[in-house]
Parts: C-alpha cells; structure tokens; sequence
C-alpha cells in the first residue's frame, strides 16, 4: 500500500512534467511571434491515434514520461484562439529501457489548455510604457493624471512628483539592459475624492475625467453593479476586494500597498506582498502585404479586409446604421459617393476642391502614405480597423469609431480632437454608457513608431530621450537581442526612424503647415511598437491626453504646462461582459490558461 501511494505521487509529478514542458515549448513562440500559423502547421490533425509535437523525458531515479498533442482546433470558429489537449504518459522504467512495459506502473494525464489572441491589459493604462516608466521635472499642479500608469520596468519620478489619481505599477524585468529591478521610486501625490470632484467640477475638460466612486453610482461590494464598473470609476482609498485592490494603489517587487497625504505626511497600508508581474505587449511587427488572404495571421492589411461591424444595436436600443445586417451598409460607394454606414472599416476625409469627401481607403486599406486632415466642420472620418501602408500624418478633428494601423510611423503633427467627445458626468453608470457609446474613439497604432510634433524641428529635445542610453537593450522570450531603439538610425525606408516619408517631396508644404500650430490635445488610444514620443505644447496652453499612450520607449518633451491625461475607460473590458464598451480592434496580446486536468488511468502494477 505504501508503495502504491508512492507511485501514485511520482506518477503524478511526471505526468505535470511532461504536460508543463509541452505546453512551455508551444507557449514560448507563440508569445513571441503571436501569430497561430507555426501552431496551426504544426498540429492541425492531432489526435489520440496520430500525436502531434511528441517529445519525452526522465526524471533520473524516478521514472519517465512521454507527452503529444492529441486534439487541437479553433473553438466555436473563433479565429482568435485555439484549443489543444495534451496527454502525458509517464511510468516507472523499472528496467531502465526507455520503454513502457506492460508490468511497469504508469498514469496517464489529459490535460487542455486555451491559447488565444485576446484584448491586452495594457488598454487598462492610460500611460504604459515596457522599458522604463519616467515622470520628470513636474509639480503636484502642473501635471495631472486622473488613470492608472505601468511599467514593465522601474518606475521613477525625479525633480517632482506630479499628481497621480490612480494606480502606479512597476514590475521586474530581467529581459531589460540593464535589469529592471521593478521598483516605484517614490510615492506621488494623489486627491481624495473630494478634491478630485472639486477640481473636475473646475476643469474646462472635467467631463473626460473618469467618474468618482460612490456607492449611489456603483453599488456596495458584492453587487452585480459594483463587480461591472468597479474598475472604471476613481477611488483614492485602496481596500482589496475579491482578492484584488479596488481603489488606487502602488504595486512593485515589494508588493501592493495604498498610499495616502495627510497635511503633507504620507501614510501606506499594504493589501498584499506578492510582486508584481510583466505584462506581455501585442507586437505588430507583422503587417503583411496588401495581397493577403483575409485572416487572423494575415497581419494588418488582412485584418481590415476581413473586419464588418457586427453591432446591431446601442445600449440604448437604438439601430447601429454601420451594421453588417444592414443591406444600405454592405455598399462601400452609393452612386460612386463614400457611402458613410458602410459595414466595412473606411476612412474618409474631406476634399476642399470637390466639397466633398473622398474614401482613401479600398476595403479598409490606404496603399499609400498620407496626410489626414480635419476640420469642426468637416472633420476625418474614422470606421473599423484600417491600415495603412507606410506613414501618416494627422491632425484635426476626427468624428467615428475606428483605429488607424500604420505599417510605419504615425505623425501627430497638431492637435487631434473628437467632433463628438464622451461625457463621464451623471450619476448613473448605465446612463453614462448609453451617452458615451455613440461617442467618438480613435486607435492609432504604428508597426514603428507614433512621433509627435514637426519632425524637421527636432534637436536635442526630444532626440536625446529616443536614443540610448535612454532607449533600452531587451531581449524577448527565446533570448533573442532587439537592440535599443535610436531614432538617428536610417531604416529600411531610406529615412532616420523618426522622420516622416510625408515630410519630404510633393507632401512636404503640407507637413509643414500642419504641424505649425503645434500639439495641445490628442483624444486617441495611442500604441507604437517602439517609441511613443516626441515636441508637444509647443505653440503654449500645455498638452492634454483624453485615452491612453502606450509604447516600448516614451520620450514625450512637454513644451508649455500643464499636462493632464485622462484615461478613456470606454477602452476597458467590463467584468460581467469581458467587453470594452466599444471594441475598435486594438492590438491584441498573447494568453494561455489551463483550462482542464483529467486523470486517464493509474495502474501501480
């Protein structure tokens, strides 16, 4: 008996060995390449009789085991993730031939696991930043952050601390050069709720400012309501609730604590000594080209082809015009005009020689680098997920509900404002809802990089915070080097990396004048696969940010004071529904869980 117990545990132990290096060996590049076509040629037919990926081990003195893929497919059509069981079968080699006899005690473990593509976490920040989280040269009333900043590194203020309503996270990173030991430097100042009501009643651009908490507004904890928009709503005091924090707090190797300023004395509570966690970034090196087939690992160009709005209706009831079902909507042009509810991703903007607008985009795509320009008036028309290959340039007003993907850089050159913005005032979370949904949302999201301000003015500042040492050296999952990013650098398309290809050439008055007043507001969730940066407050009157910047390297040099950011929590995934309030087709990140463990069979012979 007691040696059946033992079998039974180390069985057990061989069987998890098995399973978890399988799993690690299809995890490690699929995070890395985040794409399912290796996964798909790979195990597309496995089944219990034709195992697919089989490798085996031992574990020296007490047995061996052998692991395959025996099922693998796309759950209920759904492009974006993929099921895989794997069955391990470990026994104990009682003759050390490295062979399962049929008198050798062995187990046998099926186990499931669900990769997939899934909306990022990175969205939940208004500021996140991979390399190294940096705030410089600020005082508690020149800058104003009402949302939540990460770093998947250190995160420092220095010279100032600025005003943080909300949570800061740092976390370890042993991939960075040099290692980031994932700390908080120190802790910012931060408003009670009071005077965050008091200061968002008094701001010209309070309505974009997140709500407050209140239990009239969300409920008490432990209510369906509270669960929903727990995570939307401002709320100073951190208590932990579910097993996570509600409420602003400081989290880094040291753990989670809240932190509060009482007549200028800081007092911390900690919620939790577990460390934090890196916090994997989509990556969009992979754009493919304008000829590919319509799917999820055709890279961008293929994405926007394939995109259709699906949303029949708005919260409140009323008939989404863009709607796939829609018969006036499956039309790109009616009567050779941009049909403006047409189902599929567009952009539009207007023409003043026609007074007109003109549809640059075919199919969601734009073939060619371009200017984006917008007035009150008549300002860019946005829809889905569109792509462009190269550069663009934009300013202006921007009215719809889409996400501009760049196959390089995406210039900022002014101001860039919704013609109809959200309002997060009230005192009902669903009435705000209703109100925001309809609302204006713009992604813009570069393959490269997302620069800001006129790129033929640019000089020490802010070209000495986009080059190393100030850029960092990392390494990805398989140990790969990616070297620093540096802006001097000439890339591929004959141009230093933060230059524009509209800069020069017949483009380059236009570039000009468009840059020329300067960037005070950007209304957009900003992701750059590198730098995120650039001149902005140039022309006075400080800069605003209503969404979020997210980016591997930030390098943002702030002209004129202050600077708010505001989170935009439309973005955000609601508990209850695991939906943001309005999906504009942001990146996607890397996800794996194990989904279920089934013992087989135990045989102690």
């Amino acid at each position: 008996r007691a040696q059946q117990n033992m079998y039974d545990v180390q069985l057990t132990m061989l069987c998890e060995a098995g399973d978890q290096q399988l799993a690690r060996a299809i995890w490690r590049p699929f995070k890395t390449k985040q794409l399912f076509t290796d996964m798909d040629n790979q195990m597309t037919g496995a089944s219990t009789s034709t195992p697919k990926l089989a490798q085996g081990g031992v574990i020296a003195g007490i047995g061996r085991y052998s692991s395959g893929v025996t099922a693998y497919f796309a759950p209920n059509g759904d492009t974006y993730s993929r099921t895989i069981r794997i069955r391990t079968v470990a026994w104990i080699d009682r003759n050390n031939s490295g062979v399962l006899d049929a008198t050798e005690p062995q187990r046998t473990v099926d186990t499931t696991y669900s990769f997939a593509l899934k909306r990022s976490g990175v969205f939940d920040y208004t500021y996140f930043v991979n390399n190294f989280g940096w705030m410089t040269g600020f005082t508690t009333t020149n800058l104003i952050v009402n949302g939540d900043m990460r770093s998947n590194g250190d995160f420092t203020f220095t010279n100032g601390s600025g005003t943080v309503n909300g949570t800061v996270i740092a976390s370890y990173n042993g991939k960075l050069t040099p290692v980031a030991q994932g700390v908080i430097n120190l802790s910012p100042n931060k408003w009670n709720v009071a005077t965050y009501n008091a200061n968002r009643a008094g701001n010209s651009m309070g309505t974009r400012w997140r709500p407050s908490y209140s239990t009239s507004m969300i409920g008490n904890p432990g209510d369906s309501k509270f669960t929903n928009f727990r995570d939307l709503v401002y709320q100073d005091v951190a208590t932990m609730v579910d097993n996570r924090p509600f409420g602003s707090i400081m989290q880094d190797v040291n753990g989670t604590r809240g932190w509060a300023y009482n007549n200028g004395a800081l007092t911390t509570s900690v919620l939790d000594t577990t460390q934090s966690q890196e916090l994997p970034m989509p990556d969009l090196s992979s754009f493919g080209s304008l000829n590919d087939v319509a799917n999820v690992n055709g890279g961008r160009f293929a994405k926007s082809k394939a995109w259709t709005d699906t949303k029949s209706a708005f919260l409140d009831g009323t008939a989404n015009p863009n709607y796939s079902g829609n018969s006036n909507a499956q039309q790109e042009f009616i009567n050779g005009v941009p049909n403006p509810n047409y189902t599929g991703a567009y952009l539009d903007v207007w023409d003043s020689t026609t007074n007109a607008y003109k549809r640059l985009s075919s199919n969601g795509v734009v073939s060619a680098p371009v200017l984006l320009s917008g007035t009150q008036a008549n300002p860019i028309r946005i829809h889905g997920p569109v792509t462009v290959s190269g550069d663009i340039g934009i300013a202006g007003y921007v009215t719809g509900q889409g996400t501009i993907y760049c196959s390089r850089n995406a210039h900022v050159l002014g101001s860039v404002i919704y013609k109809n913005p959200p309002n997060f005032t009230g005192t009902d979370m669903n009435a705000i809802d209703m109100a925001t949904e309809k609302a204006d949302m713009l992604g813009i999201a570069a393959s490269q990089s997302v620069i800001m301000g006129d790129t033929t003015n640019f000089g020490t500042n802010p070209l000495q915070f986009m080059t190393p040492p100030f850029t960092k050296v990392r390494t990805d999952d398989n140990g790969n080097t990616i070297p620093a990013y540096d802006a001097n650098t000439t890339d591929a398309w004959g141009k230093k990396k933060y230059q524009s290809l509209l800069e020069f050439g017949a483009t380059a008055t236009a570039y000009k004048n468009m840059a020329s007043g300067g960037v005070n507001q950007l209304d957009a969730i900003v992701y750059t696969n590198f730098c995120g940066g650039g001149n902005v407050g140039t022309g006075g009157n400080g800069f605003t940010v209503n969404g979020s910047i997210i980016s591997k390297d930030e390098a943002m040099v702030t002209f004129s004071l202050p600077m708010y950011m505001n989170y935009d929590n439309r973005i955000r995934e609601r508990n209850l529904s695991q939906r943001p309030l309005i999906d504009i087709d942001i990146p996607r990140a890397p996800y794996v869980i194990r989904t279920s463990w089934q013992d087989r069979g135990f045989n102690s012979k």
